[in-house]
């Protein structure tokens, strides 16, 4: 049985195209790559090429890619309390959604599930269910991901069962899953580097494996349950090189697309891709 993971890859930048971002991707051994679908803190869409993202969806069947996981910006809180600020949350999400159904269908999108910014968890989960009711249907081709969170400030999705409720309030709660964060989860208070199978059995209770569709790769600056959030290098953070290593190789989770998401260049990302691949820092 294979023991190591299937696709591994990390976040790269479309600021010179999607073909361009697939090149990179294949030139440091990933089969799987994130990039945010505009600048991280706001902004407009990048304009489409279509020539650009025909050779991407090329590139994308001749190297063999997997799942493209697309990034929300940071700045989309789709709890906030100001109703401008939830209406921009909806239009971008919209606007996303609607730019990968028709160029990139079939794929993932991540967004951080937002801070409640003093309302409390659960306004802010009902807040978080009425925007996905607003722009998830039945004929989406993307299915859209609620990110584990470190549980910093009023940040909504730190435990399993914020998440688990956000899911059971959405009428079209099969378009949606989980992407689990390791620096994130480590931070929230969830030990995945002494009771991984605990921690994967709790999700499982409360929100359901199959709903566990992608995983961001990172170690942390900060010590467990610290509720911050602060990735750092693999090996170089209070997780460590093996347990980051032993999430990959979980007969739960080895299927699914890893993403790392450590703050480096790309020479950086393909020492860290190679570490993964060989089981060894």
């Amino acid at each position: 049985m294979r023991n190591t993971p299937q696709w591994l890859g990390c976040h790269l930048s479309i600021a010179k195209g999607y073909a361009h971002m697939a090149e990179e991707a294949a030139s440091i051994g990933a089969n799987v790559m994130q990039f945010f679908t505009r600048n991280p803190r706001g902004g407009k869409a990048r304009p489409v090429d279509p020539a650009d993202m025909e050779a991407f969806r090329r590139l994308s069947d001749e190297y063999g890619f997997g799942p493209l996981l697309a990034h929300a910006p940071y700045t989309l809180n789709a709890c906030a309390e100001k109703k401008a600020v939830l209406e921009f949350a909806a239009q971008v999400m919209r606007q996303d959604l609607d730019f990968l159904d028709q160029y990139l269908p079939g794929n993932l999108y991540v967004f951080h599930p937002g801070s409640h910014v003093g309302q409390g968890a659960e306004k802010g989960i009902g807040l978080i269910a009425d925007l996905l009711n607003e722009v998830l249907h039945a004929g989406l081709k993307t299915t859209v991901l609620l990110e584990t969170m470190s549980g910093k400030g009023t940040e909504v999705g730190a435990k399993f069962e914020e998440l688990a409720a956000i899911i059971n309030k959405t009428k079209q709660g099969d378009r949606l899953g989980v992407c689990l964060d390791t620096c994130h989860v480590y931070s929230a208070g969830y030990d995945i580097v002494s009771d991984i199978d605990g921690v994967l059995n709790r999700f499982d209770s409360l929100v359901g494996l199959d709903k566990l569709r992608a995983v961001h790769l990172n170690d942390s600056m900060n010590a467990f349950d610290s509720a911050k959030d602060r990735h750092a290098k693999l090996g170089q953070g209070a997780l460590g090189f093996a347990p980051v290593l032993a999430v990959t190789r979980h007969e739960a989770l080895r299927d699914l697309p890893f993403y790392l998401e450590t703050p480096n260049e790309i020479d950086g990302y393909a020492a860290e891709i190679k570490m993964l691949r060989d089981g060894k820092a």
